[in-house]
């Protein structure tokens, strides 16, 4: 009865659809792409507005694309048990329209921005939904092939402004792309037994929760490095580029390496949460350290 006066209240709808599409997730995403458009010179407001919207509703329907496809998993898993589609909050059919109805109004509005921005989620979602998910069962390299889609934000920002496929989106994406490895695999270690019940195994190394997991966490930590000093290196940003990324970035490797020698999920979970917090504070400190004559256009 709990689940049908839910299902027949309007905030109960709306709680239905943010989980869906997993709101907030999706609002992060579009942080990333803003700071990539910001970055590479923008300012025009309703690139912005198409830019924050198109990102949002094609990430949004990437999201309840997943969720499609793994219904049943996620009703093995207590994380994902209480999800719309396992608990009966939302039919299939209703799904199946909020998916189209977000793909094609966000792939709408990137396009009124450029054919590439458009090209790019399009590629973002259909590489997330068709390969990446149906890999998660399959091996830990799926984690290999979601960084692709995942690390396409802060170039799409930056090609909603450039509209060229040029170095500064490229360095932009890369940095990005080797964050996704230690990001995902703490979020991989701290649910690990969830995971494991939904038939994923997605930490690098076979015997799951090891040492070996560990070490290449912490080597792509230690990756980030010199990644995110490419702008600085470039000759795109300041000083504070500099002393702030290197600062954020040998902190960031610290917790890979406390997790590294403990192996405990007590310290996965820090670096976890560490990781949401780095990702803004670089790129945005990008944005406001850019020597704007010299990044290329």
């Amino acid at each position: 009865m709990e689940v049908t006066t839910e299902k027949r209240s309007g905030s109960g709808k709306l709680k239905s659809y943010l989980i869906f599409t997993k709101f907030r997730l999706s609002s992060l995403v579009i942080l990333s792409a803003l700071s990539g458009y910001l970055f590479a010179g923008g300012t025009d407001g309703l690139t912005v507005t198409y830019l924050m919207l198109g990102g949002l509703l094609v990430t949004a329907a990437s999201n309840g694309a997943n969720q499609i496809w793994e219904r049943d998993l996620d009703k093995l898993m207590k994380r994902t048990e209480k999800r719309p589609i396992p608990t009966d909050q939302m039919s299939l059919t209703e799904a199946y329209a909020i998916v189209v109805f977000c793909l094609i109004s966000g792939s709408t509005l990137l396009f009124l921005i450029n054919l590439y921005s458009a090209l790019l989620g399009i590629a973002a979602f259909a590489s997330y939904v068709f390969v990446y998910t149906p890999l998660k069962r399959v091996t830990p390299w799926a984690v290999f092939v979601g960084a692709f889609p995942g690390a396409i934000p802060p170039m799409l920002g930056a090609i909603a402004h450039t509209n060229d496929f040029g170095l500064l989106p490229g360095v932009l994406f890369f940095v990005q792309f080797v964050w996704q490895f230690p990001h995902f695999w703490a979020i991989a270690w701290v649910v690990f037994d969830d995971y494991k019940a939904g038939g994923f195994s997605l930490l690098p190394a076979a015997d799951g929760r090891s040492k070996s997991s560990a070490f290449q966490i912490m080597v792509y930590s230690l990756a980030l490095i010199p990644f995110s000093l490419l702008p600085w290196l470039l000759g795109w940003t300041g000083t504070v580029t500099l002393v702030v990324a290197s600062l954020c970035s040998a902190l960031f490797f610290q917790y890979a390496y406390r997790l590294y020698h403990s192996c405990e999920t007590s310290d996965a979970r820090k670096l976890m949460f560490a990781s949401f917090v780095y990702l803004p504070i670089i790129q945005f400190v990008y944005v406001f350290d850019k020597v704007e004559s010299i990044i290329p256009k």
